[in-house]
């Protein structure tokens, strides 16, 4: 078997300073690929901070970069600047996303748009412009959850943005085949990640009895599915949902 090499790829993750995206930039990075840490300045510099730490964890090859994903605008100027330091564009993973969980009849409308500009519109901002950016050959890889398709009570608009992007992952596979570009998703079941433990320990309990493998997952193993489908060795794989739950969508 082949092992995994990324030397000379340069790879995006937005979202990257903080839980899958922290994981998922060190796994890339550790195959040996340039690695451009994103992130959203949030108003207390939170975002900022974690992303240079996961940079400066990782090393020269490393770079902490700012854009708000629902900012053309902003993101145009980051791939900008990707080219000028890297030269160049091979992988991106779209991971960037934000919470606003409440029942459908208590959602204000705020809350279901803010939800949707973020974790649909950024995602698709991203792939529009990374498309035309990207080496043939590429790889965009966009994180799911299994929320997209169990529905879960609260996660109206949660839902339906990860599923909308469960959608455009299989048009954009077909769109860029031509130029050998993969587009896959990833769609993780509960995670200990911040997000993951802010979970309701009692929520979280119920949660456990529908996983088979009896366990939560870790980031390490989503990032490990991530730089599978980043790799040659998924060179034939395009259009697909990987489910990393285990087991509960079985």
């Amino acid at each position: 078997m082949t092992a995994i090499d990324l030397s000379g790829k340069t790879a995006l993750v937005t979202g990257g300073g903080q839980g899958l995206g922290a994981a998922t930039s060190a796994a890339l990075a550790g195959a040996g690929a340039r690695v451009v840490v994103n992130y959203f300045n949030d108003t207390g510099g939170m975002n900022r901070l974690r992303a240079e730490e996961t940079a400066s964890a990782i090393g020269p090859s490393a770079a902490a970069m700012e854009a708000d994903v629902r900012d053309p605008a902003a993101l145009t100027a980051m791939f900008e600047a990707i080219a000028a330091r890297f030269g160049g564009i091979d992988i991106v993973v779209n991971n960037a996303a934000i919470l606003r969980d409440r029942s459908v009849k208590k959602m204000s409308a705020e809350e279901w748009q803010s939800v949707i500009d973020t974790n649909l519109t950024g995602v698709f901002n991203v792939c529009r412009l990374a498309a035309e950016r990207l080496a043939d050959g590429g790889r965009i890889v966009n994180l799911l959850s299994i929320a997209a398709f169990e529905g879960f009570f609260g996660q109206a608009n949660y839902a339906a943005a990860k599923a909308g992007v469960a959608a455009m992952t299989r048009v954009l596979a077909r769109e860029l085949a031509r130029r050998r570009i993969t587009v896959n998703a990833v769609a993780p079941g509960v995670v200990l990640t911040e997000m993951g433990r802010s979970i309701p320990e009692e929520v979280r309990t119920e949660m456990l009895k529908s996983i088979p493998l009896g366990r939560f997952g870790e980031p390490s193993e989503i990032a490990g599915v991530i730089l599978f489908l980043c790799s040659d060795l998924a060179s034939y794989v395009t259009g697909q949902v990987i489910h990393v739950s285990g087991g509960w969508w079985v």
